[in-house]
């Protein structure tokens, strides 16, 4: 998840806390952390098969990790890491004292040096990086802290993972009015979020409000795509044309979504990872059956919902055979 960063917001701290969060750029946020696990290929086989990525040079005898699984192989899991410094902890303190005690992750970044192969040893160091002046966005105004691991591999590093979140203090928005209180007005019900349109995937939503699901297919190899992108995963070549999906599928996982609330969605309602006849994957709303009757391996069938006068978005239904 992105954020637009705004305009700065005043500085509701008198007594400098922007001053001493400043101070804790360039500290050590972890020295000499360790991976709770070796580079492995069964975690590697999760990875891909979760992923969908079927690359042969992640199987087999002289299999690599895929390079987006850097950060998999430091993370502490549900127990967290023991060798964590103490500034990480009093930044944290510092910024839930003064109010910004929520969180929500903002985006980062990778830069990959060597391939790492199963029987790695993987060693991490992690500095805090910056802390910015507030900000003001629409989840509230806050702080963004960003962290660089630099991740080892028998001593030499293999890559980079610069992390960026955003401690903030939520907005406090107002409650919305009772449709059935007072003169009985029906309030109009929020718009659903926009879909974000750019030149790599101006075809997919021009195919949509022509009632069509248009896959990508590589131009020298052949492989299909979904979602979008600019070049093949698998030859790196830039040509392309597009396959029309049958509208076929099955629902090869999904969640339940309970919360947050947002107000253009009524919960709880199914997200599933759908599997086209095709053979790619996307991710959308299974509707024409509850929510609590999703099932894995459920057949389900393209159709088009018209959410607003502006949008309609591709979505599943149940029952997809005809």
């Amino acid at each position: 998840m992105t954020l637009t960063r705004s305009q700065d917001g005043p500085d509701p701290s008198p007594d400098g806390l922007y001053e001493r969060l400043a101070e804790f750029a360039g500290r050590s946020a972890a020295t000499a952390g360790t991976g709770k696990d070796p580079v492995n290929l069964p975690m590697i086989r999760h990875w891909c098969e979760a992923m969908g990525d079927d690359h042969p040079a992640y199987r087999g005898p002289d299999a690599v990790a895929p390079p987006t699984m850097l950060q998999a192989w430091t993370m502490g899991g549900l127990s967290g890491h023991t060798d964590r410094s103490s500034a990480h902890e009093e930044l944290f303190a510092l910024l839930d004292g003064a109010g910004y005690t929520s969180v929500v992750a903002t985006d980062c970044e990778q830069e990959y040096l060597r391939p790492l192969r199963p029987g790695d040893e993987v060693t991490f160091d992690t500095v805090i990086e910056s802390v910015s002046a507030l900000k003001t966005t629409k989840l509230g105004s806050g702080h963004f802290v960003t962290t660089r691991t630099d991740v080892r591999a028998g001593g030499q590093l293999a890559g980079t993972h610069r992390f960026r979140i955003l401690k903030y203090a939520p907005v406090t928005r107002p409650r919305r009015p009772d449709p059935t209180a007072g003169s009985g007005a029906k309030q109009p019900k929020p718009r659903r979020p926009r879909p974000v349109v750019n030149r790599d995937n101006a075809g997919f939503w021009e195919g949509v409000a022509a009632h069509r699901l248009l896959i990508q297919r590589c131009g020298d190899c052949a492989v299909l795509r979904l979602p979008w992108l600019p070049g093949c995963a698998d030859c790196g070549s830039p040509e392309w044309d597009t396959v029309e999906a049958s509208g076929a599928g099955t629902v090869y996982s999904y969640v339940v979504m309970h919360h947050p609330s947002f107000p253009a969605f009524d919960p709880p309602y199914a997200v599933g990872l759908v599997e086209l006849a095709e053979g790619v994957r996307m991710i959308s709303n299974v509707v024409g059956v509850p929510y609590d009757k999703v099932r894995i391996g459920m057949p389900v069938r393209l159709e088009f919902l018209r959410v607003d006068e502006e949008l309609e978005l591709p979505v599943f239904r149940a029952g997809g055979e005809d």
